[in-house]
């Protein structure tokens, strides 16, 4: 059988890394895992992490009301679904909440704001301590927006996934929660993808639902839910086959879409056959 991770050699970048994590265990690396890349908009499933770390300790709630008092009553969990209204840069809200998947990056920004109100403290300190810290992602820093300039490892997105996967800073059912669709038959579209309709998400992953093409692969479930991001980089776990893969680059996405969109889902559909039915 062909190495899933052998097609990340393929990727036209100059440096990538990559994991295959399945039934829990780490089972197959590529690169530099430890090398630092900007994530991109996979950062904004991280942040959504923070938000309910902050909804488990009483800090905010997924229904406190959010933004500005335009008349619609905007919450965190519309922030977080991006089922808000907002546009995709900063700026007033473009149409009332739940409307229409409007993916952006100005309602992570908000909701990480919101949290760092709500705890007194910067969010990137909120972030380090609630996340990074107790889950040893040592090598994992803000340095801008949340919505798109964190910074981290394969190795440390792998103890990520892990987290997403089987919780210890939240509950499982908060954990379930996240990765479930939110107001799920709004129609939207995944930037560099296409229109879906519906497009669901959850609180700040993606989720396949129906999806396709799609840069998850043809052979995650629906229930698959991960995120991509502008610097070339993608991250996604499927619980059905319980399996995840991790691929970073340096190298925009927008340089090598066409390739992108080819070869994410190559590594992940390889990934799937690989390791989808190993056992520990």
């Amino acid at each position: 059988m062909a190495r899933a991770l052998d097609i990340v050699g393929r990727f036209p970048v100059p440096i990538a890394a990559a994991a295959v994590i399945a039934q829990g265990r780490l089972v197959d690396t590529e690169g530099p895992t430890g090398h630092r890349f900007r994530l991109a908009s996979i950062g904004k499933p991280i942040v959504a992490w923070a938000c309910l770390v902050g909804c488990e300790e009483g800090t905010v709630s997924l229904d406190d009301p959010v933004g500005p008092d335009d008349g619609h009553h905007r919450t965190l969990r519309h922030l977080l679904s991006h089922a808000s209204g907002y546009g995709f840069d900063e700026g007033d809200a473009i149409v009332a909440p739940e409307r229409r998947r409007m993916y952006g990056n100005h309602g992570i920004e908000v909701a990480a704001e919101h949290l760092a109100v709500a705890a007194g403290m910067p969010f990137a300190d909120y972030l380090r301590l609630g996340v990074f810290e107790p889950l040893g992602m040592d090598a994992t820093e803000l340095r801008g927006s949340p919505a798109y300039d964190i910074w981290s490892t394969v190795d440390d997105l792998v103890r990520f996934l892990g987290e997403a996967r089987q919780p210890r800073l939240v509950s499982g059912d908060t954990a379930a929660n996240a990765v479930r669709p939110h107001f799920p038959t709004l129609g939207g579209i995944v930037p560099g993808v296409g229109r879906f309709d519906p497009c669901p998400w959850g609180l700040g992953f993606e989720v396949r639902g129906e999806k396709s093409p799609h840069w998850t692969g043809t052979a995650t479930s629906r229930g698959a839910y991960g995120h991509f991001g502008g610097a070339g980089t993608m991250m996604w776990f499927d619980p059905v086959a319980d399996v995840g893969v991790v691929a970073l680059t340096d190298r925009p996405f927008d340089e090598w879409a066409a390739d992108a969109l080819e070869l994410w889902p190559a590594v992940s559909d390889a990934a799937l056959t690989e390791f989808a039915s190993s056992h520990p």
